[in-house]
C-alpha cells in the first residue's frame, strides 16, 4: 500500500507541477510551449482582461500548492488529505474545464483524481 501511495503522490505533484505552466503563461511570467498567452476563456467566450487573466493565472498556482499539499499529506498518513484533494481536484476541474481547448488532460486527470477518491477505501475503516 505504501509504493501505491508513494505513485499517487507523485501522480498529483506532476499534476500540480503541470498547473504551474498555465500560472507561468497566464501571468505572463513566461512562455510554455503550446501554451499561448490569451485573455480569454470559455473557447473566446469571456474575455477577462490582462488583469483578470493573471488571476486566474495565480489561482493555476493555488491549485498546484493545493495538490502539494494533499500529496505530502497523503504520504505521512493524515487522513485529511481526502477532503484536501476532494477541494482541490474539484477546484482545478473548474479551472481546467474553464480553457478546456489547452487543459483537456488536466480536465481528465482531475475526473481520475476523483473516481479514485470515490472508489478507494478509507484506509483503516
Amino acid at each position: 500500500m505504501k509504493t501505491l501511495s508513494i505513485v499517487i503522490a507523485l501522480a498529483l505533484i506532476l499534476h500540480g507541477l503541470v498547473h504551474l505552466m498555465g500560472t507561468a503563461t497566464y501571468m505572463k511570467l513566461g512562455t510554455v510551449q503550446g501554451l499561448a498567452y490569451k485573455t480569454t476563456l470559455l473557447g473566446g467566450r469571456w474575455d477577462l482582461g490582462a488583469n483578470g487573466i493573471a488571476l486566474y493565472g495565480a489561482l493555476w498556482a493555488l491549485a498546484a500548492f493545493g495538490f502539494a499539499v494533499a500529496a505530502a499529506a497523503l504520504l505521512a498518513g493524515w487522513e485529511w488529505y481526502r477532503p484536501l484533494l476532494l477541494g482541490v481536484a474539484l477546484f482545478s476541474l473548474a479551472l481546467t474545464a474553464l480553457d478546456w481547448k489547452v487543459a483537456f488532460a488536466g480536465v481528465v486527470m482531475n475526473v481520475i483524481i476523483l473516481a479514485w477518491l470515490w472508489l478507494a477505501p478509507l484506509s483503516g475503516k
